[in-house]
This record gives structure tokens, sequence and C-alpha cells, in this order.
């Protein structure tokens, strides 16, 4: 069952997804692609929120199971990149797994990265959590501003703290992003659990373009003011602008630092038991299956 409970706005929302769900006319079943392997470790949650945000196919993979063309990108139209700690985070946080996405052939000789290119062009979206964002933005998906889709414009580097930080934070999505997974959504709250997660730009105007251009998707803010933050420890690591999230011009590839496969259910909230109520995790993907039920690549 999906718990969802708005506190801060009705439910309607939640009531609309269950309809279309259960009630609504024939749509495409979504099919979601969650890659595993050398290091990964949130991916059994990760999977079990998609199944609970209503994908009806979730596949757990493993990236080598991809180069041996065992499974294809191109049967899915949900990718996800989960949380974890890729090659140990050897040479920086998603790095080394940015070079063999970007270099490596599968069984056939087709470069991964080509099947990248075709997932996308036929409509398919992606999320990258956590260490999955490490690695969006290392192989250049995001921002994808003035530049190829695949031409690197920022990294995450170490947190401001100097220290791993595993914490729960206040969220703010932007309404006027283009992303896809943040449309309509409340104010949320999510744990954090990284040690490279402040977003470094390689130019000042390039983040001025990113905040011009919407493609902040999600930011830390102060949850008594519901502000974004550079204050410690509700912004963790620092990051400008308090970016949490990153979406490019289109809306369909997100990256977030915050866990939201960690909160699916009331009883991972740590004020459950004082009946503290927020928007869960499961929103975001609630909000990516929607769209590719109705107008995203045919199932």
């Amino acid at each position: 069952m999906i718990f969802i409970n708005l506190t801060k706005k009705p439910c309607a929302y939640s009531v609309l997804f269950l309809f279309d769900l259960f009630w609504g006319k024939q749509m495409a079943l979504v099919r979601t692609i969650v890659i595993t392997g050398y290091g990964t470790n949130s991916h059994l949650e990760t999977a079990h929120t998609a199944r609970l945000a209503g994908s009806e196919q979730v596949d757990l993979v493993h990236f080598s199971d991809i180069l041996a063309c065992e499974y294809s990108l191109c049967d899915y139209q949900f990718l996800i990149f989960p949380g974890g700690f890729l090659d140990g985070d050897d040479l920086g946080a998603g790095q080394a797994a940015s070079v063999r996405w970007r270099y490596l052939r599968d069984a056939h000789g087709v470069p991964l990265i080509q099947q990248l290119e075709k997932f996308l062009d036929a409509g398919g979206l992606i999320l990258g959590i956590c260490n999955g964002f490490q690695l969006l933005v290392k192989l250049g998906l995001l921002p994808h501003l003035n530049a190829g889709r695949f031409e690197r414009q920022v990294s995450l580097g170490h947190n401001d703290s100097a220290r791993f930080e595993d914490r729960w934070v206040s969220l703010r999505p932007n309404p006027a992003s283009p992303c896809i997974f943040t449309r309509n959504l409340p104010e949320m709250t999510m744990p954090v659990r990284h040690g490279e997660g402040r977003l470094v730009v390689n130019e000042s105007s390039l983040l001025a373009e990113i905040e011009a251009k919407n493609l902040i998707a999600l930011q830390y803010v102060n949850p008594q003011t519901g502000m974004a933050t550079q204050e410690y420890p509700y912004n963790p690591n620092g990051s400008p602008l308090a970016i949490a999230g990153l979406t490019e011009p289109g809306g369909h590839i997100l990256g977030l630092m915050p866990h939201p496969e960690a909160f699916h259910h009331v009883t991972n909230h740590p004020g459950w038991t004082r009946g503290e109520m927020d928007a869960p995790g499961t929103l975001l993907f609630v909000n990516a299956i929607r769209y590719l039920r109705g107008s995203g690549p045919e199932a």
C-alpha cells in the first residue's frame, strides 16, 4: 500500500493517482530498471519504492548484465541509479562508474553511452539518488546547459563540514522547475547520508544560469522558516544556493543527494511516534510513473 499523507496540503494528489491506477482508462505499463553492483547499497529500498509508486515491472539489474546484453535499457521507461559507494568512492564518488558508462561497449559492440542516448531520446526518465546523482553529474547528464549531453559541467565535492553527514533534512521543491519528478509537490523531509554532496561548478556564471533557468529542482530549507538556507545543519554539505537536487532543461532527469527511497512509509519518519507527518519521498516516484503512464514511451 502506498503511504501518502500530505499534512500541509489536501490529499487530492494521492486520490488522483489512485484513480489513475485502479479505475482510470487503460494506460501504458511502466517498466523500471534499477542498476546495482560495484558498491550500490540502496537498490532494494529503491526498487521497493518504485513498486509502491505503481510501476508494474521493476527489475534489479547488475551493471555486468547490461554489458552482457542480458538486459537492455530500451526495454524500460524509468532508469534509476540508486545510492551507495560505487567503487568505494575511489578517485571521487561516481568517477569510476562514469568512465565505465562513457567508454565501455556491450557484448554486441554497442557503446553503453549510445544506449543511454537512445533511452533518453525515446522519452525515458532517469533518477539518480546520492551516489547516483554523483554519477549523473560526472557523466555530464546534469545540468546539460549549452553543452553536449555528456559534457561535464558540474561536480559534487566534499561536504563543508569535512565529515560524512547522516541526518534528516527539509526540502523545498521549486514550483517553476521543468522537473517532472517534483511537480506540484509540497515541502518534504528525507534523510541524507553522504560525504560528497556540495555542488561545485567550473564557472560562477554557470551557477547563475542554473538558477535563472530553474534547474534547481530541490533546495535545503530551514524547517522553521521554509526558506532556502546555507545554515548548517539544515544545509548539510554547504551546497551553493542550497541545492539539494538538479534537473536538466527537459525535466526528464533528476539527481538529488537526499534519499527519497528511505521514506516510503510513515514508520520511516523519525517523529512518527510523536504523530509527526510529512510528504514521503515516494511522491517523486509517483510523479515519474504518472507521467510515463500518460505521455511516456509506449509499453
